[in-house]
C-alpha cells in the first residue's frame, strides 16, 4: 500500500488538508469518491437522493450514526465538494445541514502511476469547538483515506 503523509491542520484558516497518492487511475478514484455504492465501501454507508449538485442524503458510520450530506460542487473527474453536518464536539448529530456545517472537497490530479487526491475540509470556525473538530477530522481523514488507498490498491 502507498505510504502517505498525515493531515495538516491550519488553525489560522480553520482547515484540514490531506494529500495522498493512490496507485490507481483517476477514473477509478473518481468513482470511489462520487458513487454512493463505492463511497460506502471505504467511508461510511452513503445514500444520496438524486445525482449531481444539490443531491442530498446521509453518510452512516457504525456506532456513530447518520450524518446529513449534500453535493455542493461536481466537476468530473477533478473536483467534488460535499457539505456535511459532522460536528464531533457537539455531542449529538444534527438532522439537517446549516451554516455550521463544514465542506470537504476532493481534488484529483493524474500523476505518473496513479492519482494525487487532496481533501480540504473548511468551515470549522463555525462549529461548536473548532480546535477539537479539526483535530478529530484530521485523524479521521487519515483513517478513512488510508482505507480508500487499501481498497483501490487491492489490499482491502
Amino acid at each position: 500500500m502507498t505510504d502517505n503523509e498525515a493531515s495538516v491542520i491550519d488553525e489560522g484558516t480553520f482547515t484540514v488538508r490531506r494529500t495522498i497518492r493512490i496507485a490507481a487511475p483517476i477514473e477509478k478514484v473518481w468513482t470511489a469518491v462520487t458513487a454512493p455504492e463505492h463511497i460506502s465501501r471505504w467511508f461510511g454507508r452513503t445514500v444520496l437522493d438524486g445525482a449531481g449538485v444539490g443531491a442530498t442524503g446521509t453518510i452512516t458510520f457504525p456506532e456513530y450514526g447518520s450524518v446529513p450530506i449534500r453535493v455542493e460542487v461536481l466537476d468530473a473527474p477533478r473536483t467534488v465538494s460535499y457539505r456535511w453536518g459532522n460536528d464531533d464536539a457537539l455531542g449529538h448529530l444534527r438532522d439537517e445541514l446549516d451554516d455550521r456545517s463544514t465542506v470537504f472537497t476532493f481534488t484529483l490530479e493524474p500523476v505518473p502511476d496513479g492519482t494525487r487526491l487532496t481533501v480540504v475540509e473548511t468551515g470549522f470556525d463555525r462549529t461548536s469547538d473548532p480546535a477539537a473538530n479539526m483535530a478529530s477530522h484530521g485523524e479521521g481523514w487519515v483513517a478513512e483515506l488510508d482505507k480508500l488507498v487499501a481498497l483501490l490498491e487491492g489490499d482491502a
